[in-house]
């Protein structure tokens, strides 16, 4: 059976992410990407299909108003 590599193949395996187990690796590094900004949107799902877990605990948690990412990518 082939490695599962991330949350959306093991949901479309079992129709549910319960057993789901994300993994990290030297790629799993904090970013200083401001919250809600476009690069730090990027980033999560980057995360997401490696398999990773979605937030890093050091992480920035500041955001930037002037670079929030907006509905439409305006």
């Amino acid at each position: 059976m082939a490695r599962i590599r991330n949350v959306f193949e093991i949901i479309d395996l079992y129709g549910h992410d319960e057993n789901f187990e994300p993994h990290t690796t030297s790629d799993f590094i904090a970013t200083n990407a401001p919250a809600g900004s476009r690069m730090k949107l990027d980033i999560l799902a980057q995360r997401i299909e490696r398999g990773m877990p979605l937030w890093h605990p050091d992480d920035s948690t500041d955001s930037a108003a002037a670079m929030l990412a907006t509905v439409g990518g305006e």
